[in-house]
């Protein structure tokens, strides 16, 4: 890793991508714990759990195996590298700023993620992601990490492109749920398919700033745009919260929470253009900080049933 470390460093005439590197230059090769995702919702990380995280995929609190990270995203610069480095296990962070497809496809820059332990999409705008790495060699790379059993991992619009189905805001959207549960296929709402797969959270929708930015309507909306798939579930994770969730769907809360699961019994009874939705046979349940659920089997004491006739909702389970 040595010489891919150099190799940022050397001028090019190809396009400049913008690269920020922390740590020891040596490749560290851990045996991994995972695999495991890192769902957060937004609005501040949640140390305990990033931290938690590390240590799961190093398999111990306390001892000397080491990770290296790397930080994607397609805005900002290296807030995230002295954060991650003051973190116990953690040998080196590299963050770099993917701003288009080329980037995504350069040797050097897949190799660097291929080799890393930990990946972490920052917030900004999801579309960006799905404009610049999905289908790339990029993509491909962060797959093997989590195979490897690494931790894989994003935050706001960073958690969006982590569900099997995708609310990707192209372009440039920002769903409202007042308006979209009047019209579910408002121009705000664009859900789509084909980025990352993870077992884990097949037919599952993610959601972001859930609690802070009333988001359940909306969440509910892309569930109706995407029942073609059965079961269907949305995970909402409120500001300052990350839920961590192993291979097999088991997950827990680490930080303010609350963490909201809404699974749909039955299909939508009205999905139309311009017309307001009417959805029934919906759960929601509420998980909070250290708490542990299921994304496979959802269960829990906090379930509230809850429907949606003509764009309104019974009840807010906040």
């Amino acid at each position: 890793m040595v010489l891919l470390f150099l190799l940022f460093f050397v001028a090019t005439a190809r396009a400049e991508l913008t690269r920020y590197w922390t740590g020891n230059a040596d490749d560290v090769r851990p045996r991994l714990h995972g695999p495991l995702l890192m769902l957060a919702g937004g609005g501040g990380d949640v140390t305990v759990g990033m931290q938690a995280a590390i240590d799961r995929v190093r398999g111990c609190t306390e001892c000397d195996a080491k990770l290296d990270v790397v930080v994607l995203r397609a805005s900002g610069a290296d807030g995230y590298n002295p954060y991650f480095m003051e973190m116990r296990g953690v040998d080196s962070v590299l963050s770099m700023v993917i701003t288009d497809r080329e980037s995504a496809a350069r040797p050097e820059v897949v190799q660097a993620v291929r080799e890393a332990e930990l990946v972490f999409f920052a917030g900004g705008d999801q579309c960006n992601y799905i404009r610049w790495i999905k289908g790339t060699p990029i993509e491909r790379a962060v797959e093997q990490v989590y195979k490897r059993g690494g931790a894989i991992g994003g935050t706001s619009a960073g958690l969006a492109i982590m569900g099997e189905l995708v609310y990707d805001a192209c372009p440039s959207q920002s769903a409202k749920s007042a308006e979209v549960l009047l019209d579910p296929f408002h121009v705000d709402v664009s859900v789509s398919t084909g980025f990352f797969e993870w077992a884990s959270m097949r037919g599952v929708v993610t959601d972001t700033h859930f609690q802070q930015r009333d988001r359940l309507g909306r969440l509910l909306v892309f569930l109706a745009r995407s029942h073609g798939r059965a079961p269907v579930k949305g995970l909402g994770v409120s500001e300052g919260t990350i839920a961590l969730v192993d291979r097999n769907g088991a997950g827990v809360v680490h930080g303010a929470g609350p963490v909201h699961l809404v699974v749909a019994e039955k299909k939508p009874e009205l999905v139309a253009r311009g017309k307001p939705l009417t959805y029934r046979g919906l759960r929601v349940y509420r998980f909070e900080a250290g708490e542990a659920f299921d994304l496979r089997r959802p269960a829990g004491t906090r379930v509230k049933a809850i429907e949606v006739v003509d764009g309104r909702v019974s009840s807010e389970p906040y």
